[in-house]
């Protein structure tokens, strides 16, 4: 298991060696209730983490204690960001602390003004972004990549895992969206337009998807009846796992065991079946968002889709969001140039 490059910081540190005055102000800041369990959580950490390195590198000579958050420069924002730099850190990874302490600051402008009539936020223009990383080429899976999948799973009856995989690529959806799934989709029956039209896809009940704020984006996903199949055929299964020493309370579709009960799956879960189906493809990698950017892709540059359809069903707001996932060969253009 990888070591972080940065150690999150302890309770003990976070209660005893933080200044009480940087401690308020985090803590304030935190108490919001605007951001979601899972944002909260990545803040939480990113600040603690900030506010030891104030400890640690920030200190005023005189008395030798360290500056409260409300006298630091924009200087002081160069050195933390040219800090994270050297631990090694992605881009994503120094842009996401350096906009949780520039968000910090700015909620200290807003309601602290009376306190601290001086301060602005360290993060201005002077202090420039980090260079974006070079990333991996991103390789959608085809159809006969994930068809190969699927047999495999087939054959050694891993039925959950075949039906998160043509679920999560039929709908498009996100890793922690998968995890929201009930297991009561499986009772349902093809979607029925205001016409009374029956349609060939299902839809599910409300899932909170990847959004602003603590409710997120709350909205349903639409899946095939080869994802419907594969879902009935794990229910199925499950049911007969159960017996007198063992339940089935859990109203998630996608679960692990736990003692004597199952529970919702974790979201690293989802990340280790993708480990399993990139050695099932000779070691391609396979992750879980990589399902959403291959179904995008297939939809419209294999099946010739229209990208405003593949937008509705992927959950954009704009069909420029939609065009990142699509992964085109450029060199088809240079094939119609000659």
């Amino acid at each position: 298991m990888a070591q972080k490059k940065i150690e999150e910081v302890t309770d003990d540190f976070w209660d005893n060696v933080v200044s009480d005055t940087n401690r308020e102000l985090i803590e304030a800041f935190l108490d919001q209730q605007h951001l979601s369990d899972a944002t909260l959580k990545q803040y939480t950490s990113a600040l603690k983490i900030f506010a030891k390195w104030v400890y640690d590198f920030c200190f005023v000579k005189k008395d030798g204690e360290e500056k409260i958050i409300p006298e630091l420069k924009p200087r002081d924002a160069l050195k933390y960001q040219n800090w994270l730099i050297s631990k090694g850190l992605s881009s994503s990874a120094i842009k996401f602390k350096r906009s949780a302490v520039s968000s910090l600051c700015n909620f200290i402008e807003l309601y602290y003004n009376d306190e601290y009539p001086n301060f602005r936020n360290i993060y201005t223009k002077a202090v420039p972004t980090v260079a974006k990383n070079s990333v991996k080429e991103k390789v959608p899976l085809t159809m006969k990549e994930i068809n190969k999948i699927a047999k495999e799973l087939e054959k050694r009856q891993d039925w959950q895992k075949l039906a998160y995989l043509w679920f999560t690529y039929s709908s498009g959806c996100r890793r922690e969206e998968s995890r929201q799934l009930l297991v009561e989709v499986a009772t349902y029956d093809k979607h029925v337009d205001k016409k009374g039209n029956a349609k060939d896809y299902y839809i599910t009940h409300n899932i909170r998807a990847k959004g602003a704020g603590k409710e997120g984006k709350v909205r349903k996903f639409t899946f095939d009846q080869r994802a419907m199949d594969a879902i009935k055929k794990w229910v199925e299964y499950r049911s007969l796992q159960v017996n007198q020493t063992f339940g089935d309370t859990c109203p998630y579709l996608f679960v692990s065991k736990n003692k004597d009960d199952y529970r919702q799956v974790s979201p690293n879960t989802f990340n280790l079946w993708c480990k399993e189906f990139s050695k099932i493809l000779g070691g391609k990698p396979v992750h879980p968002h990589l399902f959403r950017s291959s179904r995008a892709t297939n939809a419209v540059v294999e099946e010739g889709k229209d990208i405003k359809a593949v937008q509705k069903l992927l959950g954009h707001n704009s069909s420029q969001t939609t065009e990142i996932y699509v992964v085109r060969d450029e060199s088809d253009d240079l094939d119609d140039l000659y």
